[in-house]
């Protein structure tokens, strides 16, 4: 215990006081086992001379330590597009803190049952849920996607009631912050402004200290929170990523990805993708996320519009489509292994893009074998309906300064050849729910290694297989 008391320190988020948290006591599951450690990470933390039984002890709520009051977030949000004036931490608690680096992370139990903000729900997460979003943090992470990550998963038999009776679990995990655009809209539609604007100032404080005291910091901190969010979604498009629930409480003020629910990388490439099956209408396709982006960002925007001008927040919004628009096009420029600039770089990117979604070609496989179009005395063709395509990419090389090695190498450090797949998550979500988790470690191998040729997972490359179509996701997963 007295090593975990000089790791984990209290959230400073619980200096704001009432109406930000609820105090919370957790609801431990019973005889709970562990599935799977990150080992590294934890060590990365400094955590890994803390046994593994002591911290799965403490993020379960078997032991707490002294003077670390456990809290749930009050926040609301935008869901589908609808103001939800009550949401907050249903499931979750910030049990504390960790600094390492000089960069402080929150350590947040995920499935810890009931707490003030629960409404109807039970408060628990199921282990094929946990299983999936405890993978997906670390395969964001080394795509360079900023992400939650999780530490450890632990499971135990203690029921949980969703489509159908599962076993319970926990995930304990890692963000810069949980803070998220819906803490901000609470306040605002609360009319709490006085609430609104000390969120404002613990932000600056403790992520922004050195712009915490100039004039404008509140026109910088909107502006900050933008430009990474725009930045955070143009990853997401590059690797083929689709989060699935965009809701507003969903989005870290730190341009992290959070709350990992029905989300899926793209197999055949198809803009109009809605990967969760609760999304009727398509709200949040992946075509669709660059804007919903720009929405939620309009969201966030409206609750800073007692505290800055309406000119300025105009031209902040506005500062969001350049920024997206920047990020992405580098992205598929380093995608395509291009480092001078063309007039024509756009129209090549997005002719493959079109190519790739008539002809239904593997978004990350397709972009992966462009390497070889480059490569000397190549053997290896592309897909038959990329040659004419190929025959103008590789006369755009030609224009390039840097020698070939290098930007075979830019290419393959930029294009995965190894994604979390749903179908492999499917077929480690079985195999866990059976009491078999040498799977998670094939997965966790890969994920940790995507852009690197390795003959022994050569199978983990391959496209998906047909019954991979009918893998439903909903808002439960």
């Amino acid at each position: 215990m007295q090593n975990l008391r000089k790791i984990i320190k209290q959230n400073s988020f619980i200096d704001l006081g009432k109406g930000f948290y609820s105090n919370q006591v957790q609801e431990p599951l019973n005889e709970p086992y562990i599935v799977h450690l990150n080992n590294q990470f934890l060590n990365d933390l400094g955590l890994s001379s803390i046994s593994p039984k002591q911290l799965m002890d403490l993020f379960n709520g078997t032991i707490q330590i002294p003077n670390n009051q456990i809290i749930s977030m009050n926040y609301a949000g935008h869901q589908f597009g609808q103001y939800v004036r009550q949401l907050g931490d249903g499931r979750g608690i910030l049990i504390g803190e960790i600094n390492k680096n000089n960069k402080k992370l929150d350590i947040h139990v995920k499935g810890s049952g009931k707490t003030k903000y629960s409404r109807f729900g039970d408060g628990r997460a199921v282990l094929r849920s946990s299983l999936r979003e405890y993978l997906c943090g670390e395969a964001m992470h080394f795509l360079g996607v900023p992400s939650s990550r999780s530490l450890m998963i632990f499971s135990s038999k203690d029921p949980v009631y969703r489509e159908k009776s599962e076993d319970a679990a926990m995930i304990a995990r890692t963000a810069l912050t949980h803070i998220r655009f819906g803490n901000f809209e609470k306040f605002f539609y609360d009319n709490e402004q006085k609430k609104h604007q000390e969120l404002c100032d613990y932000v600056l404080s403790e992520y922004f200290p050195k712009e915490a005291d100039i004039s404008d910091k509140y026109e910088y901190l909107l502006n900050t929170i933008i430009s990474s969010t725009a930045k955070l979604i143009a990853r997401w498009q590059a690797v083929g990523f689709c989060h699935g629930v965009m809701n507003t409480d969903n989005m870290s003020i730190l341009g992290e990805t959070l709350d990992y629910g029905p989300y899926g990388f793209m197999d055949k490439f198809n803009p109009s993708h809605v990967c969760n099956l609760s999304d009727t209408s398509g709200r949040y396709s992946y075509e669709n996320q660059p804007y919903i982006g720009l929405w939620n960002c309009s969201a966030l925007a409206h609750t800073f519009s007692k505290i800055i001008d309406k000119p300025s927040l105009k031209k902040i919004l506005s500062s969001y489509e350049i920024e997206y628009a920047e990020s992405l096009f580098d992205l598929y420029k380093n995608k395509l292994g291009l480092k001078n600039n063309l007039e024509t770089d756009q129209d090549l990117i997005q002719e493959l893009l079109n190519i790739m979604k008539i002809e239904r070609l593997d978004y990350s496989r397709t972009f992966r074998s462009l390497s070889n179009v480059i490569k000397e005395n190549n053997s290896i063709r592309l897909n038959p309906v990329l040659n004419e395509w190929a025959v103008k990419f590789t006369k755009r090389h030609k224009e390039e300064r840097t020698d070939i090695t290098s930007r075979i190498n830019l290419m393959n450090n930029n294009n995965p050849k190894y994604i979390l797949r749903n179908y492999l998550l499917q077929i480690a979500i079985d195999k866990a729910e059976e009491g078999s988790f040498e799977e998670i470690d094939n997965l966790m191998h890969i994920i940790k290694n995507p852009y690197d040729e390795m003959p022994d997972y050569e199978k983990y490359a391959k496209e998906s297989p047909d019954w991979a179509a009918d893998i439903g996701l909903s808002c439960s997963s």
